[in-house]
């Protein structure tokens, strides 16, 4: 899933699958640059998405986020339950004229499910998702837009938040399984994922529509993806391929693609190929949901190696993905090849309460707490702070 969304994205003109590179193409900060968000390059098409990514990282290395980033994130949403890429006056009701869209919505209802205390507006946001549901059983970048590989992906993940399985929530006799299996190739083509079909219906593979689907085929999310215990092997072809069988030969395919060099390569139309970082990182999580943390070792080291500059100079979601490979691949966030990806992160956005704040405020209450439940003779257990409630 990749991490920035372009002007091009927005408009629904372009596949987002090909990785386009928007997060640092624009350094300078924005004039009306929200208190809290995250990062300080202009929200217009990506700030929803990076502020859920960075809320979901921050939940998964066990980090609390500040308040107003929270707030921020929830005051996004519209009335009708969709979030826009962003919204720049929450106070003025979203209107036509403002696009929203599947993949922010879909990622702000998992952030939101994951900070907890947010039931309601994710109930709402997944009502929306449903709403919109391709007769494919997919969904689109924008409501009612040709089903993608990434955004039923995305869309998968905030089904989860439910507790529904996901095999249920069907346009007809369609599940968003079924759009997915439309779009694996197979084992003569490499048994990946396409973004979309072409004018003329045919797929090509793509790697970071693979990473996406992968996850999605496995009915997981950003939030609670967990290691596999299936080994990535050869792809396999069957008669009726299940979304197991999409996923294992999606993960086949990334596992080659990675073999050689240790990474994903970006080749974009007029530059030279390069590595691509946050596919990169997506496909450790890929690997790791399929085959376990085992069979994401190379391409996690390599980006241990390699990625601190990248991550530098792209930003909060670039950070968030880092954090979330390493969660999935076995890695310690706060010491990713000598960076701690969590103090950057949380640097990039509102400073969270500190330590020593917490400490000071609930120490007080904590001694007079345990002196009651000694006189009375019964013990309690205090839940820590960093305890989040599911919605």
């Amino acid at each position: 899933m990749n991490v920035r969304r372009s002007a091009a994205v927005l408009a629904a003109t372009v596949a987002i699958g090909a990785a386009t590179p928007a997060v640092a193409a624009s350094p300078s900060p924005s004039p009306t640059l929200p208190s809290g968000l995250y990062g300080s390059s202009d929200p217009t098409y990506d700030g929803v998405w990076r502020q859920s990514l960075a809320l979901i990282a921050l939940y998964r290395a066990h980090a609390e986020p500040a308040a107003a980033a929270v707030d921020w994130l929830a005051g996004q949403q519209c009335e009708s339950g969709a979030f826009p890429a962003f919204r720049a006056d929450p106070a003025k009701a979203c209107d036509a004229k403002l696009m929203v869209d599947t993949n922010s919505t879909a990622a702000a209802a998992q952030a939101l499910s994951a900070v907890g205390g947010h039931g309601t507006a994710v109930t709402k946001a997944v009502t929306w998702l449903k709403s919109v549901q391709n007769k494919d059983g997919g969904w689109g970048y924008t409501p009612g837009g040709a089903s993608d590989a990434n955004s039923t992906s995305v869309v998968i993940g905030a089904l989860t938040t439910q507790h529904t399985p996901v095999s249920t929530i069907r346009n007809g006799a369609k599940s968003p399984y079924d759009a997915l299996l439309k779009l694996s190739l197979p084992c003569a083509d490499g048994g990946a994922f396409a973004y979309q079909p072409d004018k003329k219906g045919k797929l090509t593979a793509n790697a970071d529509a693979t990473a996406a689907a992968v996850v999605g085929a496995l009915g997981q999310s950003m939030v609670s993806v967990k290691a596999g215990d299936k080994k990535n092997a050869a792809c396999a072809d069957a008669a009726r391929p299940t979304p197991g069988d999409a996923a294992a030969n999606g993960s086949a395919y990334l596992a080659k693609a990675v073999a050689k060099d240790g990474h994903l390569t970006s080749a974009l139309p007029g530059s030279e190929n390069q590595p691509d970082y946050g596919n990169t990182a997506d496909a450790v999580v890929a690997l790791a949901a399929q085959g376990g943390t085992a069979a994401a070792t190379g391409p996690l080291r390599w980006l241990e190696r390699n990625s601190a500059k990248w991550a530098e100079q792209s930003g909060p979601a670039a950070y968030a993905q880092l954090i979330l490979a390493a969660e999935a691949g076995g890695a310690d966030p706060s010491d990713f090849g000598g960076t701690d990806l969590v103090e950057q992160l949380t640097a990039t956005g509102p400073a969270p309460v500190t330590a020593s704040q917490d400490d000071s405020d609930t120490s007080v209450w904590w001694m007079v707490g345990a002196g009651l439940a000694a006189g009375a003779g019964v013990g309690f257990l205090l839940s820590s702070r960093n305890k989040r409630k599911q919605p």
